[in-house]
């Protein structure tokens, strides 16, 4: 459970976050991000309910 809980919040602050802020510094193009932003939003909706069910 703490696994899912750990790629459930790298796959926020990775793909999400690090991305957003990337794109903002100019170190990074949007075609780029939106495909990392798209990852990492599709992990999160994977991963999150599995741990969210074992802990109910």
């Amino acid at each position: 459970m703490k696994i899912l809980k750990l790629i459930s919040a790298l796959s926020i602050v990775g793909f999400i976050l690090l991305t957003s802020i990337l794109l903002l510094l100019g170190s990074m193009n949007a075609a780029n991000m939106k495909i990392l932003m798209l990852i990492g939003t599709i992990l999160w909706f994977l991963v999150t309910p599995l741990w969210m069910k074992e802990e109910s």
